[in-house]
């Protein structure tokens, strides 16, 4: 088992690396700033479900392959960068409604949560993190090595879902503020669109 030692300095580690703004972060807060705190919260917990996936698959080493296959990366890079990019572009082309409260909100919960699986499992940069960053933290001499690294993706994933929840209730507080702003609304779908296709982008760009 992992001694508290290990522990402490992972959970310190990992606490600093979650809540520095990036990928995740601004997904959960533009989901959350244009469609209100419950879908930031549903986009924060598919973000967590798609971690839990590249935990799994970095105990059982089939991330190896991707980390090993430069064709296999190159697919699963640009797949997820498309799916970003064209719902950045939906979202850019979309003309919203004069009232929005009429209408509803723009996504759903269930949807948003189910996007931001996709868009976390899609991401290989992902999976080569948790396979190059939790073995730092694994002691042979501690025992089972797939228990530690379980404990360790366990950990993680918490701890990055309590940093969406907080990101995604404080862009929901703003968000309904922002939205009573006619000017905003009219703009809002270009200002989300763009973060997508901007994240897409950047996807699409990094190198193994």
């Amino acid at each position: 088992m992992i001694d508290l030692t290990t522990l402490i300095s992972y959970v310190a580690v990992v606490l600093g690396f979650v809540f520095i703004p990036g990928p995740a972060t601004l997904l959960t807060v533009t989901r959350a700033t244009s469609s209100g705190t419950k879908v930031g919260l549903a986009t924060g917990a598919g973000i967590a479900a798609g971690d839990v996936f590249h935990s799994f698959m970095a105990i059982v080493g089939i991330s190896a392959v991707v980390a090993t296959s430069a064709v296999l990366f190159s697919v699963i890079k640009y797949i997820g960068a498309a799916y970003l990019v064209y719902f950045g572009i939906r979202a850019i082309l979309h003309k919203p409604a004069a009232n929005l409260v009429a209408v509803g909100l723009p996504i759903s919960a269930g949807r948003a949560f189910r996007q931001a699986i996709l868009a976390e499992v899609l991401n290989p940069k992902t999976a080569l993190f948790f396979l190059a960053f939790l073995p730092q933290f694994v002691r042979p001499e501690n025992g089972s090595v797939m228990l530690q690294l379980t404990v360790l993706g366990i950990v993680f994933v918490l701890l990055g879902l309590v940093s969406t929840a907080v990101f995604a209730v404080c862009a929901g507080v703003l968000g309904n503020f922002l939205r009573r702003n006619p000017t905003v609304l009219k703009w809002q779908g270009k200002v989300v669109g763009g973060i997508y296709c901007a994240l897409g982008v950047r996807l699409a760009l990094q190198e193994r």
